[in-house]
């Protein structure tokens, strides 16, 4: 750190910069006494004498503005009537001081009434304009509007800290619905198949007539199928602890996922039920991370959504890159006889593709598809 930082650091510091203040209003005044003395001038050695004697309170203008204020007002009026040498300076920035650290009932108080009354009658006496009376208010006002602007910018840089503590809680739900969710509904997707293909005679129906390994295998398989949707629906009751306040933090996250990870998330797809199919039309080009990020958070929670409300289903995504932007289509073509997984209701996954899709500047259609099914689709500016 180079040495005009560091003087600067230190003197960020309000009881160094008290005492270094002091210090250097009292130099010019204790040069001065011992001058003017020899070269007998006791009216200039006496103006020092009061500049002295009112400098030292201002070490305690934060903690006590209004007694360090009205001492120096004091001091000030003294000089101006006896030795007519003003320490407006040192009152000056004692007033400030009382608007800056005293109540602001307090500090009117104390400037609107006796100081005021106080210089106004000093004014007469000394032949000077009634603006002087001016003087205590004007100055404490100043140390009000300068505290009101600190006060103000603080309350701006804790809503901003607030609003990006709020932004992260929602990015980290997104997160959670996007990976936990994903993996949690094909597990309860591949145990749910497995039940359904055990033979009949040890089904979870027929499980108190079946016996052996397969009546087990299937009361464990179900008991696993279960214990996956009630995980799924705490979640979301957490999801909406997390959600519940704040605005989208407007991406730049990286969790290292996005279109070059598609063909595995498909044909994890294909895995866990009727396979999926990948079509990617166009010369694909690099997209910026928020784009690509969101490619791939599309097509994996419409996927999800198949495997949750229409299981059995095919599935399609495309991928379609143009010249201005990159299309995404995912689509299904509806329940084929397999077995029915109740929905959860109050989920986040069309709502976190809103966000998403809004956050790249592009537009989201889903519903019904042509051919039945349902339909997701997506356009991202490149």
């Amino acid at each position: 750190m180079r040495s005009g930082q560091k003087i600067g650091l230190l003197l960020s510091r309000p009881r160094v910069l008290d005492v270094t203040l002091v210090v250097l209003l009292c130099l010019p005044s204790l040069i001065a006494l011992p001058l003017t003395l020899g070269y007998g001038d006791a009216r200039t050695a006496a103006g020092a004498g009061l500049f002295l004697l009112a400098v030292p309170p201002l070490l305690a203008r934060r903690r006590h503005p209004v007694p360090v204020a009205v001492a120096a007002a004091a001091i000030d009026i003294l000089g101006r009537l006896t030795v007519t040498t003003s320490v407006s300076l040192i009152a000056t920035i004692a007033l400030y001081g009382l608007g800056r650290h005293a109540a602001t009932r307090r500090a009117l108080l104390a400037t609107l009434g006796p100081m005021t009354l106080a210089y106004a009658a000093v004014s007469v006496a000394t032949g000077m304009s009634l603006l002087g009376a001016l003087f205590p208010p004007v100055v404490t006002g100043a140390g009000l509007l300068m505290r009101s602007r600190a006060e103000a910018r603080d309350l701006r840089q804790d809503m901003r800290t607030e609003e990006a503590v709020q932004a992260e809680r929602r990015r980290i739900a997104r997160e959670l619905h996007d990976v936990v969710a994903h993996h949690i509904t094909v597990v309860s997707a591949l145990v749910g198949g497995a039940r359904v293909s055990l033979p009949a005679g040890t089904s979870a129906a027929g499980s108190e007539a079946g016996s052996g390994a397969g009546s087990e295998a299937a009361e464990a398989l179900l008991a696993a199928e279960r214990s996956a949707r009630q995980a799924l629906t705490e979640m979301r009751h957490l999801l909406r602890v997390l959600r519940a306040d704040g605005t989208e933090s407007g991406g730049g996250e990286a969790t290292g996922v996005g279109t070059v990870e598609l063909p595995a998330l498909v044909e994890q797809a294909g895995a866990a039920g009727p396979p999926a199919e990948l079509v990617v039309e166009g010369e694909p080009v690099p997209l910026p991370a928020a784009v690509d990020r969101a490619v791939y958070r599309i097509v994996q929670e419409a996927l999800t959504n198949t495997r949750k409300h229409a299981p059995g289903s095919r599935s399609s995504v495309r991928i379609s890159y143009g010249s201005q932007e990159v299309e995404v289509e995912v689509l299904d073509d509806g329940a084929v006889g397999a077995v029915a997984v109740p929905a959860s209701p109050g989920g986040f996954g069309l709502v976190g593709m809103a966000e998403r899709v809004a956050l790249c500047g592009g537009s989201l259609d889903t519903g019904p598809g042509p051919g039945g099914g349902f339909r997701v689709h997506a356009r991202l500016p490149l």
